[in-house]
């Protein structure tokens, strides 16, 4: 069975993005950047895959993304953001996505239990708050990339009512940048 996998990058208070859905506030520059590209070239937008010289890299982990509207229609987004793997937004109001972009609109846990059924890689959930809170009772894996910077409000990691549940940290890697990454499993 495919994992579910919440790959984000969050601040030191947990959020995900500012209010307005923007994530200027990250860090972009630095060590880091080399060693999660590295490991994770199939979570880098397609037209930057191709600018970094990885438009040929292999999928490693991921041939799937589940998204929200929101992180979807991040301002300046792409039509087909992550042309390489399959493309799935959450919503109900979403009417003109390219072909290679599904929708769905309802029953999104049931959706989702069909994905992770299925044969492949796993499936990265990039966000939001919102669909991360609903579909938490799904999520195998958290890859936190914690940057250090306070955003003082925005969107949460999980944004919603979520039951308290347990994950174990299975790796740790730190940065000179100042962001750590982190993955941790359900217990």
């Amino acid at each position: 069975m495919r994992k579910l996998v919440y790959y984000v990058a969050v601040t030191l208070d947990g959020f995900i993005a500012a209010e307005d859905g923007t994530f200027d506030g990250f860090i972009f520059e630095g060590d880091h950047m080399a060693g999660i590209n590295a490991e994770y070239p199939d979570t880098l937008p397609t037209q930057f895959r191709s600018a970094l010289g990885l438009s040929d890299a292999p999928n490693r982990h991921f041939d799937t993304v589940l998204m929200g509207r929101h992180t979807y229609q991040v301002p300046g987004g792409l039509p087909s953001p992550y042309a390489h793997l399959r493309q799935f937004v959450v919503s109900s109001s979403l009417i003109d996505t390219p072909p290679d972009v599904a929708v769905i609109r309802q029953d999104v846990v049931g959706r989702v239990r069909e994905l992770k059924e299925e044969d492949g890689l796993d499936i990265w959930l990039c966000g939001g708050g919102k669909l991360a809170a609903e579909l938490l009772p799904l999520i195998d894996t958290l890859l936190l990339k914690i940057h250090p910077v306070v955003f003082g409000r925005g969107i949460p990691l999980f944004d919603g009512k979520a039951d308290i549940t347990t994950f174990a940290r299975t790796n740790a890697q730190l940065f000179e940048s100042g962001v750590s990454f982190m993955t941790y499993e359900r217990s």
